[in-house]
Order: structure tokens, then C-alpha cells, then sequence
């Protein structure tokens, strides 16, 4: 089912679980029940062809794991779900229901996730600039979410205009690829010059610890958030400090929820809760 993330009034959440579930889907699955039980729209993986993605020169370093020591290939094969853990997850979501989708990470990976009825798919920060597969995810003609972390104007100019030679115009996240990312460094007035410079739906993808960046970014009109999420914190890998926990995943939903309400509109009038107080005060 399309997503028409431009006319939808609250902003569309996506728990991004990422490889926070380290090859487990039994974590998986616990992260997917808090997804929607936070009642967020979509949760959120990534999919890697290992011998792809891992430099020549990093595939037989030696690396210490909570599975012993392996090389960083190993490794990385280690937390890969393949075709029966997604098999399994999207059964498990339609069954929710919830949506679900994938970063990708490599040509392979994108034909891989093709072969299932995704909402859309994500084009992360680290692969903005791979012409190739930016362009054949465009020409697949499933709606496309970019990341921009680390990356200059021009670079996103150029992603933008390959995206739109091939397909239609995709939502770009605007986001810091520091984890956790300091406040000093959010620079969250990107967000409506993204708007106004693409003509795009602009969302926010925060890598921050706290929660207030992420209901700022929504109240200057950031129309999707990601959030990663993680079960604990004391949890092995590089996300799961910059992620939030079940509980400040719920918190963060109710604050984002506030947003418009404390917004409002811009017409000015005496409130109901000033009408008393005009009458006590001014006699009228």
C-alpha cells in the first residue's frame, strides 16, 4: 500500500531496529511488538550482501564478538537476517498489521527486498552518493526515502536530480551521522530549507540521545521520523546507545502527538480559558 506521506496530518514514525536485533529474531520480534504498541507506523531494517558491502580489507580482520572472535566478514554474516528471518517478519507484521521496509545497502540487497510488498524503500546517508543503486531504486517505482547525513549540498542536489531522471521525488531525511549526535551539531533549521529547496516531503532521522530535538524537528515540519530502538542500551553494538528504549519510544509518540495541538493556528482570538478572565479584568 502507497504511502502519501505529503497529505498525512500526524507525521509517520518508523522504529528503526536497524541490526540492533544482532542476528536474533526472537529481539527482533520484541522490538516489532513495541513498535506497535507504541502505536508507530513502521519498523525498519537494514539489508546487506556481506561480500559486497565489506572492503577487501576489512573482510579478515580479526574482531572480538559476544560470539567469540571471527573475522569481520563472519561477523558481519553473523547479524545479516536472510530469506527466512524477513520471511518470518513479514508475516509476523501482517499480522499485526504493521509496515515494514529496509534500508539498502547494495544492488543485491535492493533486488532482495523488491521481492516483498514494502511501503517504501530507504537509501541510507552512507549510500546517497552510489549512483547505481540510487538510480535502480528510483526505477523500481516504490517510494523512496533518502538520508543526508554526511553529505554536502551538491551531493544531495545530485542524488535529488537522479532520483527525480528515473522516478518521482523522494522524501529527504534530514539527519547527522555522529552517534549519538551532539545538540551542538543538529542543526535542525535544515529541515524547512530542505522543504523549500526541493519541494520535497522533508522528514528527520535524529541520532541523538535525548527526545526534545526530535518533537522540534517535527514542529518545523519534519513529516517523517526515525528514531533507532533498541531493547537496552547494554545491548552489544555500535547503535544501541544512540537508540531509544521501549519505554522512551511510547514517550516520545505522546510528545510528538502535542505538537499541533500546542501550534495551533495563526489566526488571533480570545481563547475560552481567556473569556472569564477578559470579564474579570476589563468588565466586558
Amino acid at each position: 500500500m502507497k504511502i502519501n506521506f505529503e497529505d498525512s496530518k500526524a507525521p509517520f514514525l518508523i522504529g528503526e531496529i536497524g541490526i540492533n536485533h544482532n542476528g536474533d529474531i526472537q529481539i527482533a520480534k520484541r522490538l516489532i511488538d513495541a513498535v506497535f504498541a507504541s502505536q508507530w507506523d513502521c519498523v525498519k531494517f537494514q539489508k546487506r550482501t556481506p561480500e559486497v558491502t565489506v572492503p577487501e580489507a576489512q573482510k579478515n580482520v580479526m574482531r572480538e564478538t559476544p560470539w567469540g572472535k571471527m573475522t569481520y566478514l563472519e561477523y558481519r554474516h553473523r547479524v545479516e537476517f536472510g530469506k527466512a528471518q524477513f520471511d518470518y517478519i513479514d508475516r509476523y507484521c501482517r499480522e499485526k498489521p504493521l509496515d515494514w521496509t529496509a534500508s539498502v545497502w547494495d544492488l543485491q540487497s535492493l533486488e532482495f527486498m523488491l521481492g516483498y510488498e514494502i511501503p517504501f524503500i530507504k537509501i541510507p546517508s552512507a549510500l546517497l552518493t552510489h549512483d547505481a543503486l540510487v538510480a535502480e531504486a528510483a526505477r523500481s517505482g516504490i517510494p523512496l526515502i533518502i538520508s543526508t547525513g554526511m553529505s554536502t549540498l551538491e551531493e544531495i542536489d545530485h542524488a535529488v536530480n537522479l532520483i527525480m531522471k528515473h522516478g518521482e521525488k523522494p522524501v529527504i531525511m534530514h539527519t547527522n551521522s555522529t552517534y549519538p549526535t551532539p545538540l551542538h551539531e543538529l542543526n535542525l533549521a535544515l529541515i524547512p530549507f530542505l522543504k523549500e529547496r526541493y519541494g520535497c516531503v522533508v522528514g528527520y532521522s535524529g541520532h541523538e540521545m535525548d527526545l526534545e530535538p526530535t518533537v522540534v524537528a517535527v514542529s518545523l515540519g519534519a513529516k517523517v521520523i526515525e528514531r533507532h530502538i533498541t531493547v537496552s542500551h547494554d545491548l552489544w553494538g555500535t547503535d544501541q546507545k544512540a537508540s531509544l528504549e521501549v519505554l522512551a519510544m511510547d514517550m516520545l509518540a505522546k510528545r510528538i502527538k502535542l505538537v499541533p495541538v500546542m501550534i495551533g493556528k495563526a489566526e488571533k482570538r480570545v481563547t475560552e480559558g481567556e473569556i472569564p478572565i477578559r470579564k474579570k479584568l476589563r468588565g466586558v
